[in-house]
C-alpha cells in the first residue's frame, strides 16, 4: 500500500486520528522524532480509540532513517508552498507522503530535497492558511487509494 510520513508531529490527537486513518486503509504511519507528545499519551489514545494494534507504527530517529527504512520510497510532500493540486500525480503502490509538523510544516530544506512535480498542496479558498494535519492526510491517502480503485477495501 502507502506510506505516510509525519515529520515531527506536535499534536497528539492528530497523530490519534491517522493512527485510525491508517488502521481502516492499510497505510504504514512512520514517525520521524522528535515527536511532542509521548506515544502513551491519554490524547492520542484516545483519539485514535485503541486502533495502535491495527495499524503499522514505526518511529525512526530521523528522516534520513525513516526513508532508508522504507528502501527510498518515491516522495510526495505537502505543503501550503506546493504549487502541484494533490489529485494530479498518478499514484502507485509503495508511494510515501511526508507531512510536516503543524505549527510550521516542512523545513524549507526538506521540502527542496523533493522534487517540484512531487510537492503537493490542497485546495483551499484564497486567504484561507491551511487544513489540520488529520484531514490532509485522510484527503491524499483517499485520492491515492481510489486512484488505485481501493484495493484491498471493501
Amino acid at each position: 500500500m502507502f506510506s505516510l510520513i509525519l515529520y515531527e508531529p506536535e499534536i497528539p490527537p492528530n497523530t490519534g486520528n491517522i493512527i485510525r486513518l491508517c488502521a481502516n486503509t492499510g497505510v504504514q504511519l512512520h514517525l520521524v522524532e522528535p515527536l511532542g507528545f509521548e506515544l502513551d499519551e491519554p490524547r492520542l489514545k484516545r483519539a485514535g480509540l485503541d486502533y495502535r494494534e491495527f495499524a503499522s507504527v514505526a518511529t525512526h530517529a530521523s528522516l534520513v532513517e525513516c526513508l532508508e527504512a522504507l528502501g527510498a520510497p518515491r516522495i510526495f510532500a505537502l505543503s501550503t508552498r506546493a504549487g502541484t493540486r494533490h489529485d494530479a500525480p498518478q499514484f502507485r503502490q509503495g508511494d510515501a507522503f511526508l507531512f510536516g509538523p503543524e505549527t510550521r510544516g516542512l523545513p524549507q530544506e526538506v521540502l527542496e530535497s523533493v522534487p517540484a512535480e512531487q510537492r503537493l498542496r490542497l485546495p483551499m479558498k484564497e486567504n484561507s492558511r491551511s487544513l489540520n494535519l488529520s484531514n490532509s492526510a485522510a484527503v491524499v491517502v483517499y485520492e491515492a487509494w481510489r486512484q488505485l480503485d481501493f484495493a484491498g477495501g471493501r
